[in-house]
């Protein structure tokens, strides 16, 4: 017989729907938005335009995509979640042979009004698609390397096109994630170590396949100063921008490393260096609480979850969100060598802001049809 409870929320009215929005997720999602808005207005000196208006307007259209997706029930994400996928990889494969170059990378689509980023749309297309691939893979099969195949592909094909374009930073992140949602499914530890140990064997190798920029990166990383003006200007410059602001910062437009154009990229990776030298730690801090705060909620709702798709897809958007927040940051304080993953939902960028709210929409849709239950042989076809 079939859970009553079932039965309910598959039938659910789209007023009971909008009655299930976790809204206290919406609420700290809409606050650090603002955060990001405030810091884009100072970051400009001043004024809205031209970064905190356009972010305004993207975070707009985002917000109505993340509703319109939490809306929709998660078994039709599970049913179309290859399609998505492989229109993502189409999309990826069109940016290797004819996307827009910009920074000496080619991993942008001109829409004319926007740049499309492809392998932003990956992120959360590779969680669904791995997603629905684990969801059909009893928990006794998951011990057979033979099951591990495809998945495996799933993550292997982005992250080589990405890591062509070349975007080594995204390609990590295709891949990290890829590997929590293994680990989530129940992936034995001792495959992990087998993977890392080879991963570790072919960095000789793969030292070779790596651009110039991104050795110069790398070098730079442990010592910095041995190119102060060159590849490690902008982490010098982040270090001190970083410690000038103090415990409470210079204050509001006051952030003069930041508004006499020392570091770059002020309005995208190197945003928190901003927000910090004029909010000091207390802002960085408070900032990260909001952040955590996202990711307590992620993994709250991947617990209450009683299918497990929903389960996957929301612990893997949540370790998405986790990666943008940690390598940015980690990168800005010298932690890691620098790489373009921008801060979420303070960082300007159109792709980025649009992907992550699209995310937070399926991790909504999770929470709303949380008590469906599906089947895990079930034919998603079929649903």
């Amino acid at each position: 017989m079939s859970d009553p409870g079932e039965f309910f929320h598959a039938e659910m009215t789209l007023r009971q729907k909008l009655w299930q929005i976790n809204w206290g997720l919406v609420v700290i999602i809409c606050a650090t938005a603002v955060i990001g808005f405030a810091v884009l207005y100072s970051a400009a000196n001043g004024s809205i335009y031209p970064w905190a208006a356009r972010q305004m307007v993207r975070f707009s259209a985002g917000l109505a995509i993340m509703f319109t997706v939490a809306l929709i029930d998660t078994r039709v994400w599970l049913r179309y979640a290859y399609l998505i996928y492989l229109g993502a990889l189409a999309l990826l494969a069109y940016v290797d042979v004819f996307g827009a170059v910009g920074r000496g990378a080619q991993r942008w689509i001109d829409l004319g009004a926007f740049n499309l980023q492809p392998s932003e749309v990956m992120k959360v297309a590779l969680v669904l698609a791995l997603a629905r691939c684990f969801h059909a893979i009893r928990f006794e099969e998951i011990g057979r390397i033979r099951y591990l195949v495809w998945p495996l592909a799933l993550v292997a094909a982005p992250a080589a096109l990405v890591f062509r374009q070349p975007d080594l930073g995204t390609a990590t992140m295709l891949v990290l994630a890829g590997g929590a949602m293994f680990f989530m499914a129940g992936v034995r530890f001792w495959k992990f170590g087998a993977v890392i140990a080879g991963a570790l064997a072919m960095i000789p190798v793969a030292w070779h396949f790596l651009r110039d920029y991104q050795k110069q990166r790398i070098l730079t990383f442990f010592d910095p100063e041995s190119d102060p003006m060159g590849a490690g200007y902008h982490i010098i410059q982040s270090k001190i921008a970083l410690g000038s602001g103090g415990i409470f910062g210079k204050g509001f437009l006051q952030g003069t490393q930041s508004h006499l154009n020392f570091v770059p990229e002020k309005q995208t990776d190197f945003v928190f260096t901003l927000l910090a030298e004029e909010f000091g730690i207390i802002g960085g801090l408070f900032l990260l609480a909001l952040y955590l705060m996202l990711l307590i909620y992620g993994f709250a709702i991947a617990m209450r979850s009683r299918n497990q798709f929903g389960r996957l897809l929301a612990v893997g958007v949540t370790v998405t969100f986790f990666l943008y927040v940690f390598i940015n940051i980690a990168m800005v304080m010298g932690l890691l060598p620098v790489v373009g993953v921008p801060l979420p939902l303070v960082s300007y960028g159109g792709t980025s802001m649009l992907t992550l709210l699209f995310g937070f929409g399926l991790l909504m849709g999770v929470y709303i049809h949380r008590d469906i239950g599906v089947d895990r042989s079930a034919d998603a076809e079929t649903l």
